[in-house]
């Protein structure tokens, strides 16, 4: 396949800036941040043009906090005109690599995503009876700069748009420590090579399947699995035979160490599809998928916090609903009609004192939504 070239144009134009900041705007806009940049929107988006064709655009830093969702993770925040730039360069770069991708990488690609995932994994678990599953070792703090740089230039030839990309890789914060020793490393080689890219940016999002799409190639081409499927760094290898997986295991652990990553030792085994698999936060069995638990307590956690903001008047009706409206639409793909019962029977909405516009959350099935409490003395006891 032929290297693309005279991507550049196409990058700065004025409508590629537009939509890519109406695309970082999207549910962000009364940000101040958000704000104050749209307030200007067309003296900035010509500023941010004129440094971009002149080579004097530079990235900003980084806003980090950590969340802890089930584990301890870095999360970076970059500035909005930062993220206009993140924007303008995968609108252009993902046209590129697309037709290099393959159909069963499923994380951040459009017709794709988290649940069509699902969908083949429960059906596999249904007609298979092992499956390999597959984790690496803190990945985005381990990506290789010089690594992902080659992979770039394989598919794209116009220099000043492999320049930018290499400017935001270049720019990444500081992550997590990654430390490991590969075949031909010196005792300082760990330290010598760049690596680690930013969670929460849209061009570290793309940059991962960038990164471990030769890995999806490999699989299908070499190893040749009953099923493979990949969301980010997890995947998993279906397949009738132990042993022919677990040779498969060994041979991905050596791909990987040519990408210099590490398989997660604790998540990097061979299981019976009737024990069921644990996989983009679902346990998967032959016959129903579930919600993992560590989902289910982090979303009972979630309404308790939303309850107290919207009793303390910080959170709107419409937020909420929002929020609630989205994890249901996430829980309904499995068999969880019990679990919603339960988990939204004991979530009340209480309002502020002096809040007058309180509703009901849900007046469909009160037993899988919220229920609000009324105001009135009268209307306290349950509804039959």
């Amino acid at each position: 396949m032929k290297r693309a070239g005279n991507l550049w144009p196409q990058l700065v134009s004025w409508r590629n800036l537009l939509e890519s900041t109406r695309t970082a705007a999207r549910g962000k806009r009364t940000r101040p941040d958000v704000a104050r940049f749209l307030h200007e929107l067309e003296p900035n988006l010509c500023r941010l043009q004129r440094e971009l064709d002149e080579g004097s655009y530079r990235p900003g830093g980084y806003r980090t906090f950590w969340i802890r969702d089930p584990k301890p993770r870095q999360i970076s925040a970059a500035s909005f005109r930062d993220r206009v730039v993140h924007h303008a360069l995968t609108r252009v770069l993902e046209p590129v690599f697309e037709p290099r991708f393959t159909d069963f990488s499923f994380a951040s690609r459009k017709g794709f995503g988290q649940h069509r995932a699902l969908t083949l994994a429960r059906d596999a678990c249904r007609r298979h009876r092992y499956v390999l599953k597959c984790d690496i070792r803190k990945y985005f703090p381990s990506l290789d700069h010089a690594i992902l740089k080659s992979l770039m230039e394989r598919a794209v030839k116009c220099r000043r748009t492999l320049d930018l990309a290499e400017l935001i890789i270049d720019g990444s914060n500081e992550q997590e420590e990654a430390i490991a020793y590969y075949p031909g490393d010196t005792l300082f080689t760990p330290y010598e090579r760049r690596r680690g890219l930013p969670i929460g940016n849209q061009t570290s999002q793309f940059f991962a399947n960038v990164y471990l799409n030769p890995l999806d190639h490999f699989a299908l081409r070499e190893l040749r699995p009953a099923l493979y499927l990949r969301y980010v760094d997890d995947f998993v290898l279906f397949g009738d035979e132990k042993r022919e997986l677990r040779s498969m295991a060994l041979r991905i652990g050596e791909f990987l160490a040519s990408l210099r990553l590490v398989p997660h030792d604790r998540k990097f085994r061979v299981y019976t599809c009737a024990e069921g698999l644990t996989f983009l936060g679902w346990r998967i069995l032959p016959e129903q998928a579930r919600l993992a638990r560590p989902n289910v307590v982090r979303m009972r956690r979630r309404l308790r916090e939303m309850a107290a903001l919207y009793h303390a008047g910080l959170l709107r009706f419409e937020d909420v609903d929002c929020r609630v409206q989205a994890w249901l639409g996430h829980a309904a793909f499995g068999d969880t009609r019990r679990l919603r019962e339960n988990l939204f029977g004991q979530f009340i909405l209480r309002p502020a004192e002096h809040g007058r516009n309180a509703r009901r959350l849900v007046e469909q099935q009160s037993t899988e939504r919220p229920r609000l409490e009324p105001q009135q003395e009268r209307a306290r006891q349950p509804e039959q």
